[in-house]
């Protein structure tokens, strides 16, 4: 299983490579995290709007 690392600000989940691949910098992610939020439509999901989630994807609950 391909370890991932959770955005400090946003907790949005991705891999070494996804990071590599959008340009993102490594250092604005950590690999403290618990939980998993995934959110395919954000527009009718109630806990994504709790969550000032704005895209779908991967999310961590608790990012340290």
């Amino acid at each position: 299983m391909v370890k991932k690392l959770a955005h400090k600000t946003t907790k949005r989940l991705l891999t070494d490579v996804q990071i590599r691949e959008q340009g993102k910098d490594k250092s604005a992610f950590t690999t403290s995290w618990q939980g998993r939020l995934f959110v395919r439509d954000v527009a009718a999901s109630e806990v994504a709007q709790k969550c000032n989630i704005t895209e779908k994807g991967e999310y961590a609950i608790k990012v340290r």
